[in-house]
């Protein structure tokens, strides 16, 4: 099996719980503190031993490829100006790094916008499929992890972490087999189930490791009743057929596509700066 060197970025999403800050900056692009979400994802992922970056997108969302563009003109300016602390902060991307923006057409699903990247994954290839509104901090890094159970099984590798029971509904749960230290073999997975049609607290997060076979599979996958094609309709068939992995997520997760996960994930990330932890806990104490 090729080694895994390629990321898929959904990027075409409307963030209408943003608006109106969403209507000309994408939410990818909000930041926590002074950087981007899709920075940080972008990171994680380069850490992980990916090159080749695919950002499936909108029309709306040229922002995203200005940010990582290197800006020769301000480097420029800053050099002329001494200003050695900002040139630092213009390179959000290695040159070695390879961009490719793939336009989704219409916002139909995360199964829809993956599939837009098929011409760019070989036969035979596995790929990453990261959401970068789903805002990870972790001492070991999570999409390298997923990348390592996937190149030993040969399979289909999904991050999941446990979630409480009022919000099972809003995530794809998975039945898990038995637990292998920190992965499993998914037996089943429901998408949004009740608490009571739960098969486990074990919700599916924004990292996937997937193979190139998908593909075929998503080509057949129906429309789900808002009129969207579901990726946990592919996993499902995927488990099915070559099988399907997860893995537990070890470290804190922030749902940054919600205004109240986007708020912790800057508070959370302000207290690991003394500065601001100090003035944080000085104006939560007065």
């Amino acid at each position: 099996m090729k080694k895994i060197t390629k990321a898929v970025f959904p990027v075409g999403g409307m963030g209408t719980r943003f608006l109106p800050a969403t209507k000309s900056i994408p939410k990818e692009l909000l930041p926590i503190i002074d950087k981007p979400l899709i920075q940080y994802a972008v990171e994680e992922a380069i850490a992980a031993g990916i090159e080749t970056l695919i950002f499936i997108t909108s029309a709306s969302k040229h922002a995203i490829s200005d940010h990582f563009d290197p800006m020769p003109d301000l480097r420029a300016k800053f050099m002329a100006q001494n200003k050695s602390h900002l040139v630092e902060k213009l390179d959000t991307l290695p040159v070695k790094i390879q961009r490719v923006f793939i336009p989704q057409g219409a916002p139909l699903g995360l199964g829809h916008a993956v599939l837009q990247a098929e011409a760019m994954i070989g036969t035979d290839e596995m790929f990453a499929v990261i959401l970068a509104d789903d805002f990870i901090q972790a001492e070991t890094n999570p999409l390298q992890r997923l990348i390592t159970v996937a190149e030993t099984n040969h399979s289909a590798t999904i991050s999941v972490e446990e979630v409480s029971d009022d919000r099972i509904s809003s995530y794809g749960v998975i039945k898990p087999s038995e637990w292998q230290s920190d992965y499993t073999r998914v037996v089943d997975i429901i998408e949004k189930p009740s608490l009571k049609m739960a098969p486990s607290n074990f919700g599916v997060i924004g990292r996937y490791v997937l193979p190139q076979s998908v593909f075929s599979v998503l080509k057949e996958t129906q429309m789900d009743n808002n009129q969207e094609y579901q990726l946990t309709d592919a996993l499902n068939a995927l488990m099915n057929s070559s099988g399907l992995q997860a893995v537990k997520l070890a470290g804190q997760r922030f749902d940054c596509g919600s205004q109240e996960g986007f708020v912790l994930a800057n508070l959370h990330v302000a207290m690991q700066n003394p500065e601001f932890k100090s003035q944080i806990q000085n104006y939560l104490s007065n």
